[in-house]
């Protein structure tokens, strides 16, 4: 689902910079952060380039802004302290809205909504994505996720193992270490659809929880800067409106991932 963290390392530097447009009359420029580990959504190919759904709605918004954009890549663990300190004025990077992180951040309105899923071993004797089911199984999830919240939350009677990547925890339930994974049903779909996905199965989708998962996922920026989330938001409206954003949808997926 991710390539790998050593490739992402072995780039001259964390920081990769696309320009997405010419500015505008007023020179608009919008340093965007993600964390290019996280297809189908964000990911860096082997030769340095981002690409994903995030990636291109991202590049739609900018060209419908009118702004001079470039893309900054950080490891998820660090991508709200970095939006803070300033080393890029907006995440996108398939990050949910929820009252934890609005405390820190805020957010636009949402622009695609997908639901949690739980994956196994082909050969598991789990039937089910219940606490009762998934009792006892070492559950592996990405750390500082809404999927690693719900799982500590909800599977208390679990092993829930946190790994700083999905790449990682992928690895441990294709090698036997793991007996379940959570993460979106998307990225999840995406890997079983890969050679090493060939492992396992989803064993279920799981009902978001409200104050987990929020309403959705959005763009963040930094706290009170409501002009570039109005700016944002009035873009998101527009590409719905225009076509873009089906266009993308469709490129990337079968059915639609703005959800309800």
């Amino acid at each position: 689902m991710r390539i790998s963290r050593r490739v992402a390392l072995a780039l001259p530097a964390a920081f990769l910079a696309f320009t997405l447009g010419a500015a505008n009359a007023q020179g608009i420029k919008i340093k965007i952060g993600t964390e290019g580990a996280y297809p189908p959504f964000n990911n860096l190919t082997s030769d340095g380039k981002l690409e994903g759904f995030d990636i291109d709605i991202a590049r739609a918004l900018c060209e419908e802004m009118k702004a001079e954009c470039e893309f900054v890549t950080q490891d998820w663990d660090g991508i709200i302290p970095a939006l803070q300190a300033g080393k890029f004025d907006a995440i996108i990077a398939s990050m949910s809205i929820n009252e934890d992180r609005k405390k820190e951040v805020d957010f636009t309105d949402k622009y695609y909504n997908t639901p949690p899923a739980i994956v196994v071993p082909k050969d598991s004797d789990i039937k089910g994505v219940t606490k009762e089911d998934l009792a006892g199984k070492t559950i592996g999830a990405q750390g500082s996720t809404t999927h690693s919240t719900y799982a500590e939350k909800t599977f208390t009677d679990s092993d829930v193992k946190l790994y700083p990547t999905s790449e990682e925890y992928k690895l441990d339930i294709i090698n036997g270490r793991l007996d379940a994974v959570i993460d979106d049903v998307v990225v999840l779909d995406e890997f079983l659809k890969t050679d090493d996905g060939a492992c396992c199965k989803i064993a279920g989708t799981l009902t978001p929880i409200e104050e987990i998962y929020g309403p959705g996922i959005g763009i963040a920026v930094r706290k009170g800067d409501n002009d570039l989330r109005e700016k944002l938001n009035a873009a998101i409206k527009a590409i719905r409106e225009n076509g873009k954003y089906k266009e993308i949808n469709e490129k990337h997926f079968s059915f639609d991932v703005y959800g309800d």
